[in-house]
């Protein structure tokens, strides 16, 4: 399931950066397990790609609100979960990492909380503490910055069938410590650095 959001005259390619980022999820989040409930919502296309043309935090947090209230409207056996990657705007993780505090402020104010909640990937993430290319950084760097909409009823349903949720994080440093930064792009990932 997908849907490009750009105009003729953007200047982005959206069918290049949903190509993009769902390599990077076939490839690290479902090929590396870095998260084990994916793969089911990827194989069952239940997961919407938007690609956004915002290119002001404005215009993000416009369609963020849009991208919410449709996911809490849509059938979740049609759309479990959507990433909004937004190629144009907070391309800077700093700027991005501020932007989360409205965003989820956002969930708050569409009366949302309790019913979905926001993940972030960034082609720069960084963990707090950590050094900028530390390897655990990448489980959660992506081709472009995206947020990713879920549905808390699917994180339960998620979390019910997995004994130690909590391992979760610290099996995901264990593979990318494995990895390492040259096994990342040998799988075709890209790095900024």
């Amino acid at each position: 399931m997908s849907e490009s959001n750009n105009s003729p005259t953007s200047p982005i390619d959206a069918a290049q950066v949903q190509a993009e980022t769902q390599f990077w999820l076939e490839k690290a989040v479902i090929g590396l397990n870095l998260c084990p409930f994916a793969k089911s919502v990827h194989v069952n296309q239940r997961l919407r790609y938007v690609v956004s043309a915002a290119d002001t935090p404005e215009a993000l947090l416009k369609e963020l609100a849009h991208e919410l209230l449709a996911l809490m409207r849509a059938d979740p056996d049609e759309i479990e979960t959507t990433l909004l990657i937004h190629p144009l705007v907070l391309d800077d993780f700093l700027d991005f990492n501020d932007f989360l505090g409205a965003a989820d402020a956002l969930v708050e104010e569409l009366k949302l909380d309790g019913d979905l909640q926001i993940a972030s990937f960034h082609p720069d993430y960084q963990f707090a503490g950590t050094a900028l290319d530390d390897i655990s950084n990448f489980s959660n760097r992506s081709p472009y910055p995206t947020l990713h909409l879920l549905r808390e009823t699917s994180i339960e349903r998620a979390t019910e069938t997995m004994a130690d949720t909590d391992s979760i994080f610290e099996t995901n440093i264990e593979t990318l410590e494995k990895l390492g930064l040259e096994g990342w792009r040998a799988l075709g990932l890209k790095t900024r650095r």
